[in-house]
């Protein structure tokens, strides 16, 4: 018990009934009982929460290990991308090309008129009066 022998007890047992009396003594005895009984609540409880903080520290290292990596995957994939293109401009740049390409071989002719024409479908009737 906390590192004492039996005679360390016995002499500290002794001086208490000296000092307290055999009135004092059980009340004292309570007394220091309760106060070693919170002392080891304070105790266990300290014990506790720093294995808590070891452990979110634990979780803390794995998750940023997890965002390093996370961001070395970024950083290769935006070495892959080219930021100058733009897709939208480089495909009306292509149509815009292809159309002067394109009236180049075959000028637009001023006098040939284009038609245009619709052409309207009748709808088959499904009723059982046809049958």
């Amino acid at each position: 018990m906390f590192g004492i022998g039996f005679d360390e007890f016995l002499l500290i047992v002794i001086i208490a009934i000296l000092f307290l009396g055999p009135d004092k003594l059980p009340e004292a005895m309570v007394k220091v009982a309760r106060f070693i009984k919170s002392a080891k609540k304070v105790m266990d409880d300290a014990k506790h929460t720093i294995e808590s903080e070891m452990r979110i520290a634990d979780l803390k290292e794995e998750a940023l290990s997890y965002k390093k990596k996370l961001d070395d995957a970024t950083d290769e994939l935006q070495s892959f991308k080219n930021h100058k293109i733009n897709p939208t401009v480089e495909i009306e740049k292509a149509v815009q090309d292809a159309k002067n390409s394109f009236n180049q071989i075959n000028p637009p002719n001023e006098n040939i008129e284009t038609k245009r024409e619709t052409v309207t479908f009748k709808k088959q009737s499904t009723s059982n009066e046809d049958i």
